[in-house]
């Protein structure tokens, strides 16, 4: 797990598996921990991580319902948890699946864990909207596209986007069941003056980014939905997972097509 400092008040954490990132963000006596890392060893640091940094935790935000960004309440169990309200409903439609698919995750890869993951009582907030903390505010943006459901958090104080899963230096844009290429461009509109304003911005998974390599990667993510089924991969991201990544979209955006006569 890689720790890094972008401002007084933020830090990132970066996990082993698949560089899922979570952003730690303080302002007076408050701390909120958005999103987490993944293995049980990389949890049970996080909070001497935040003890060591003189950040006073206080609560949980996840940026999106995908299990890998659901974990802080292993970290913290008697944690409150803030989601968006299109998350707080897609949860609520999926009761067990993100408990299951981390299940399906840990036996595929023999990991055990102390417990099992149990989300307790949700708070939902109003996307878009503001979250107190201390005397900031950090702003909520609609974030849906990769998949039903989402929000971007804008620490801007510090000029931090945490996006959740979009703008990834590692990964191509991913139409997830329940996401929509319209959708997804929308959002990266939404998050483009975002993008222009920021130091850094942090990806769900992958490094850290400044402004202006954040700013190239949406115009290659734009440029790649908008030519979807036809679209070649950007050039960073050609791996072998990225094309199979790519296939499961094309085959999304081809079977949403209504048919011709």
């Amino acid at each position: 797990m890689r720790v890094v400092g972008l401002h007084r008040d933020v830090l990132v954490v970066t996990s082993r598996v698949w560089q899922t990132t979570c952003t730690i963000v303080r302002s007076g006596e408050e701390c909120f921990v958005i999103d987490s890392p993944v293995f049980p060893d990389e949890l049970e640091t996080l909070p001497a991580v935040l003890e060591h940094a003189g950040f006073p935790f206080t609560g949980l935000l996840a940026t999106h319902a995908d299990w890998d960004h659901l974990l802080g309440r292993l970290a913290f169990p008697a944690a409150s948890l803030g989601v968006g309200e299109t998350t707080a409903a897609r949860l609520a439609a999926e009761p067990g699946a993100a408990a299951r698919e981390l299940r399906e995750f840990d036996e595929e890869y023999y990991v055990d864990r102390p417990a099992p993951l149990s989300l307790g009582q949700l708070q939902a907030l109003p996307v878009p909207g503001h979250c107190e903390i201390g005397d900031e505010e950090i702003e909520l943006h609609p974030a849906d596209g990769h998949t039903a459901d989402g929000m971007a958090a804008w620490i801007g104080w510090a000029r931090v986007l945490a996006c959740g899963d979009y703008l990834s230096p590692v990964e191509i844009p991913m139409l997830s069941p329940g996401g929509s290429r319209d959708a997804y461009l929308a959002t990266l509109r939404r998050l483009e003056p975002l993008v222009d304003a920021a130091a850094y911005v942090v990806p769900g998974h992958g490094d850290v980014l400044e402004g202006a390599r954040a700013a190239a990667i949406l115009r290659e993510d734009v440029n790649y939905l908008a030519k979807l089924p036809d679209a070649e991969l950007p050039m960073a991201r050609r791996s072998p997972a990225q094309r199979v990544i790519h296939a499961a979209n094309v085959e999304r955006v081809t079977s949403s097509r209504p048919p011709t006569t």
